[in-house]
């Protein structure tokens, strides 16, 4: 396990601060001082509604902004072991919403006997699309299976100009996602009400993103009159400062500076609604973590000893405490960063 500092709020040194706080010994962009200094302590769990689960790391592209380094030689890949303990454990413990991500999940080879599972046991599926998957071998009728299992998918468009988007995703890729889009929107995605897709967007640099509504609605006219594209709700994410895209800031030398922006954007109304308050991340293993990010850092959950998901109670664990660092600051700087878009 990494080790971290300021991830256990029992275990932080603390002094006085002289205005009848007390706050943390430690640098400029420490996230636990900044909660202290901000009146707001610890954090918990609340209960669990959500499982995020990451399905492996094998991906056929790999995005030079992908805080899970997923890639086409990435070995990783969750067995069907692993995932029916998952679903057995969902079951009995009431869990309402499974998001399944990887890599592209649909690599995994049992990634549709999972969906099925937890269809079966009355939880609602989202899974996180990257569009080109699609035309993927053997996954020819890819669009046609998620139309049939009415599964809502997230895809990835951070640009409705190809330009843009092919700078952060390679080549062709641009192509290829207008082509999944419009073969979705021919199954009914978008216009049937049971069948939901959602775009996300991310920065292609060091800077927050956009209003969220506003944005969206550029993406809607853009797509629509461009290429006939429809979609639901477009979700703006905050590249966190972990993983590929911490690697191409201190290549460039914005690490620092990317820092001070997140830190100088902090934004306590954004806390409240975090994502780690009502879910818990599994890895391709099955071990548990507060937050898909914290699960790429090797941050566990609660800043404890590794645990698999069979192995606790959720009625304990929703009121753990929740690990934090200063990639954190990427989830509540602005309008907040999650994996449903802007927090506020």
């Amino acid at each position: 396990m990494k080790a971290v500092h300021a991830v256990m709020f029992d275990d932080v040194h603390t002094s006085n601060t002289g205005n009848g706080r007390s706050r943390c010994e430690v640098n400029k962009h420490d996230f636990f001082s900044t909660l202290l200094d901000n009146g707001i302590g610890r954090l918990r769990r609340r209960r669990i509604n959500d499982l995020q689960v990451n399905v492996g790391k094998l991906c056929n592209q790999a995005c030079n902004h992908c805080h899970v380094d997923a890639g086409p030689k990435r070995s990783e890949i969750m067995s069907w072991e692993t995932m029916r303990k998952i679903v057995d454990w969902s079951n009995s413990n009431c869990i309402e919403n499974i998001d399944i991500t990887g890599g592209a999940p649909e690599m995994n080879p049992n990634f549709r006997r999972f969906v099925e599972s937890c269809l079966n046991c009355n939880m609602k599926v989202t899974s996180r699309c990257n569009l080109t998957v699609l035309f993927e071998p053997g996954q020819e009728d890819l669009a046609a299976w998620y139309t049939d299992n009415q599964v809502t998918l997230i895809c990835s468009l951070p640009c409705y100009t190809q330009e843009n988007l092919e700078a952060q995703r390679g080549k062709g890729v641009f192509d290829k996602s207008i082509r999944a889009l419009q073969l979705l929107n021919e199954f009914g995605y978008a216009t049937d009400s049971d069948l939901k897709l959602d775009l996300v967007y991310n920065p292609g640099g060091a800077f927050l993103p956009p209003d969220q509504e506003q944005l969206e609605q550029t993406y809607k006219m853009r797509l629509y009159n461009d290429f006939g594209v429809r979609f639901n709700s477009l979700y703006t994410l905050a590249n966190l400062p972990v993983s590929r895209f911490r690697h191409y800031l201190e290549k460039n030398g914005e690490y620092g500076a990317y820092m001070d922006l997140l830190f100088e954007n902090f934004n306590v109304d954004t806390v409240d609604a975090l994502m780690c308050r009502h879910l818990l991340s599994i890895d391709w293993l099955g071990k548990v973590y507060d937050c898909d990010f914290n699960q790429m850092l090797e941050i566990n959950a609660g800043g404890k000893e590794t645990r698999y998901l069979w192995d606790i109670d959720a009625k304990t664990i929703a009121n753990d405490f929740i690990a934090v660092d200063s990639h954190c600051f990427g989830c509540t700087a602005g309008s907040g960063s999650s994996c449903s878009g802007s927090l506020i």
